[in-house]
């Protein structure tokens, strides 16, 4: 899902009716505009939020969006889903045609919280990528009381035999005897489930609170969302 970069002369010529050589004039003329800048080099960058006139014909003017959306129990994190509601049936008409869209992050359909739309593919590799160690945030109902052990192993790492891989280190808080909050730097397979599943503690609730520096507005309902601030995209950012 990654915003394809592409050099200038080539995106005109795919895009358009001009041919190599014509779009080396137009560029030689001063006719082709790139975010409003009078572009001349053919190798220069162009990707999917580029705005682009040739010649007066505008050829591409799309807006990146940032949504994030508080997703219920029951939901799943799917465009189509035959069986169950999904995030985008949860999104209007208007959002859910945005060309690209995609879910950034997935939650499973019994937990809650945060979930990110874009469609902006490079901002989200940024934050999903292993190699970003972006750290997410979550709130977790255990059946069974904890204790002091469950903070050791969970900073430790766990192996994970399935996969043969040992966890990142992760960071515990216990809450009160029920409840814990965990900040995990990676994403394995219902993980957070099976780390506490080596206590035989099953989880009665999982709700996400947060993406790196990117928090769920306690103002949205469950199914409820709306656009990032200017700010909160500066924070991950940055």
């Amino acid at each position: 899902m990654a915003a394809k970069r592409a050099r200038l002369d080539r995106f005109i010529s795919q895009h358009s009716h001009f041919d190599k050589r014509q779009v080396r004039a137009l560029l030689a003329r001063g006719e082709v505009l790139v975010d409003g800048v009078i572009a001349r080099d053919i190798q220069q960058q162009v990707d999917a939020f580029s705005h682009i006139c040739v010649a007066g014909e505008v050829l591409q003017d799309r807006q990146p969006h940032y949504l994030m959306l508080h997703k219920p129990v029951g939901v799943v994190s799917a465009t189509i889903d035959e069986q169950h509601r999904t995030v985008f049936d949860l999104l209007d008409e208007k959002v859910r045609s945005i060309e690209g869209l995609h879910i950034v992050g997935r939650l499973d359909l019994n937990s809650s919280g945060l979930i990110l739309l874009s469609n902006d593919g490079r901002w989200s590799q940024q934050l999903t990528a292993p190699g970003s160690k972006v750290e997410k945030h979550y709130r977790v109902g255990l059946a069974n009381p904890l204790e002091q052990g469950y903070i050791d192993a969970f900073a430790a790492g766990m192996y994970f035999e399935f996969e043969q891989i040992t966890t990142q280190p992760a960071r515990l808080d216990i809450i009160d005897a029920h409840t814990a909050e965990v900040w995990l730097t990676e994403g394995r397979y219902h993980q957070i489930k099976r780390m506490f599943g080596r206590f035989r503690n099953p989880v009665l609730s999982l709700h996400r609170c947060a993406i790196g520096d990117i928090t769920l507005d306690q103002q949205l309902q469950p199914g409820q969302y709306r656009a990032l601030t200017t700010s909160e995209l500066q924070s991950h950012n940055n």
